[in-house]
């Protein structure tokens, strides 16, 4: 437990600077193009590849890492090797076709996934998907060797490796700025080609050999038979943002783009906390469910879920409470203006309640797939998206696309019990939850020392200081000391690793 909190750590360290850097990213895009049809453009072409892609690369990653797992464990790396490469060469053939199809065709993908884009909108939408699609070909094989780095134990260079991802595009937007915004997407083709190439060169060095050969084995049958039903379950997802954008487009300008920088700054959380631990644990899971070690991979599980619980629900409380100024600290300058500022920050509120849901959900998903358990996780999309669509269209009615972002939460909140349910019901000799007393106190923890930090923002720190920023870091700081020293009252032995690995 302490290799991995102090990996954990020193990641999200790694993940700030990198997080800071994608926040520049945004910041200058938001100083430039503000909630322009332009930024709906670009936010859009960048989720479609994702939309198309986004679910069958990560069914293929996730259904990789617990069959690398028994290859290498029980007959050596040679033929772990071999499958790796079996699975990047079927990957990198569907990418090429898949890309030329997809910029072919890039009018009609718009037109169905993008209905609401006319005229200027709809061209430069068309005109970006053609450049976004292209990276396709290099992410789908950088994906591939970053779950094999994974298993090895090796997290660090693929966080670095993204800030050249967002140097690229931060060049690019500068450049576009002052000369033509149809260079726009060239910056995320050039930083995905860059990250392959890196992420290739440390791949080789830490022991992978790649091989030619184009044999559909059974291993690799095998992986294609698990990674469908990932992919079903990674489409329920998709579905959701299909659904959100789509309703969305058809909202007033800048709608699209709102929703876009909200989940955003929500993503900046979960990357901090919830998916740097979830990232390490997936490895652990799939290696104790290898080796039939069952009672190892309950107490992973239960560890990853009181870490989880630690970390996400006072950054949910506090990107509640603080939405506005959040968003006024990360974003208010240039052309995005107070307006822009009122449309993402109640954005973010509503996405930030679905915070902690979403963490767990994560976790139980990894738990499932370490246990090659993938129909359960499915049937919990397929709860989800269901709950979702129909929430969706009811309150995009009342509340417009601050609708759409609670409709996602409490679809988070209902897939994230089934999850739990069933984990509870078919995997009994599993531990999940260690202690709920220790649950209940982190909660009541949280709540108490956001609501302090809220007091000391109002009656204290507003009156002393007016600069937002140092203002919003007392506030913060002020909860983080409070939450630590009453989870210490309440002997919640995770505080002390953290003390510990702070000091080291």
């Amino acid at each position: 437990m302490q290799n991995l909190a102090r990996t954990a750590f020193l990641m999200a360290i790694l993940m700030l600077i990198s997080k800071c850097i994608g926040f520049v990213r945004e910041m200058v895009f938001a100083g430039f193009f503000g909630t322009s049809y332009v930024t709906d453009s670009y936010v859009m072409a960048t989720a479609i590849p994702t939309i198309l892609f986004g679910g069958v690369l990560g069914a293929v990653a996730t259904a990789y890492m617990p069959i690398y797992s028994e290859i290498a464990e029980e007959k050596g790396e040679a033929d772990a090797n071999h499958f790796t490469s079996q699975i990047i060469n079927i990957l990198l053939i569907i990418s090429i076709i898949s890309s030329i199809l997809g910029i072919i065709f890039s009018d009609q993908i718009v037109r169905l996934l993008a209905s609401g884009f006319h005229g200027d909108t709809a061209e430069l939408t068309s005109f970006y998907v053609k450049i976004t699609l292209s990276y396709v070909i290099f992410s789908s094989i950088t994906t591939i060797l970053e779950a094999n780095l994974q298993y090895k134990g090796v997290f660090l260079p693929q966080v670095i490796t993204g800030y050249l991802l967002s140097g690229a595009t931060i060049i690019v937007i500068i450049f576009s700025a002052y000369t033509n915004h149809y260079y726009l997407a060239f910056g995320l083709l050039l930083g995905h080609m860059a990250r392959f190439f890196i992420i290739l060169i440390i791949s080789k060095h830490k022991g992978f050999k790649y091989s030619k050969s184009m044999e559909l084995g059974n291993t690799a049958k095998r992986i294609i038979a698990l990674s469908l039903p990932v992919f079903i379950g990674s489409s329920f997802s998709q579905i959701n943002t299909f659904v959100d954008k789509t309703l969305a487009s058809g909202l007033k300008e800048g709608s699209v783009a709102a929703l876009n920088y909200g989940m955003l700054l929500v993503n900046m959380i979960f990357a901090l906390t919830i998916g740097i631990l979830t990232t390490i644990i997936y490895p652990r899971l799939s290696q104790s469910s290898a080796q039939g070690d069952y009672k190892r991979f309950g107490e992973i599980v239960s560890t990853g879920v009181e870490l989880i619980t630690i970390a996400s629900i006072p950054c949910s409380l506090g990107a509640i409470l603080y939405s506005r100024q959040i968003i006024q600290i990360v974003y208010e300058r240039g052309a995005f203006d107070q307006t822009a500022t009122s449309m993402t920050s109640s954005a973010f509120l509503y996405y930030s309640i679905g915070l902690l849901f979403m963490a767990l959900a994560d976790i139980f998903i990894r738990a499932y797939y370490a246990l090659h358990d993938m129909k359960t996780p499915i049937l919990c999309a397929s709860i989800s998206v269901i709950i979702n669509v129909i929430l969706n269209l009811i309150f995009v009615r009342y509340m417009a696309h601050n609708g759409l972002a609670l409709a996602t939460s409490i679809a988070a909140a209902c897939s994230t019990t089934a999850l739990y349910i069933g984990l509870r019901i078919k995997y009994k000799k599993i531990t999940i939850i260690r202690s709920k007393t220790k649950i209940i106190k982190i909660i009541t923890a949280a709540f108490i020392s956001v609501g302090c930090s809220w007091l000391a923002y109002q009656w204290i720190i507003i009156p002393l200081i007016n600069i937002r920023l140092i203002q919003l870091c007392l506030a913060v700081l002020t909860a983080a000391l409070v939450y630590y020293r009453i989870l210490r009252l309440m002997k919640v032995e995770e505080v002390k690793l953290i003390w510990q690995i702070l000091k080291r």
